[in-house]
């Protein structure tokens, strides 16, 4: 199981226990993308990419920065 963190801007979007699916975005690095454009990643090199497209909501945290979520996926 690997959890990664996805910064989403507004609360309410998805729920913890959410199957979420998520698109890959390419540049110098790869991004994702919680579909329909919910919640997005931080930047991973090519070696740390992603594997799964489909994933868990496991929490969603709140700060002074915004929300966070936190997806489970089976890799």
């Amino acid at each position: 199981m690997r959890e990664i963190e996805f910064k989403m801007e507004r609360q309410g979007l998805v729920n913890v226990g959410d199957k979420v699916e998520i698109i890959e975005r390419e540049g110098v690095n790869y991004s994702y993308i919680i579909e329909p454009a919910v919640a997005m990643s931080g930047c991973f090199s090519s070696r740390n990419r992603i594997k799964s497209r489909e994933g868990i909501i496991q929490d969603i945290r709140e700060n002074d920065r915004g929300f966070y979520v936190i997806v489970a996926f089976d890799e």
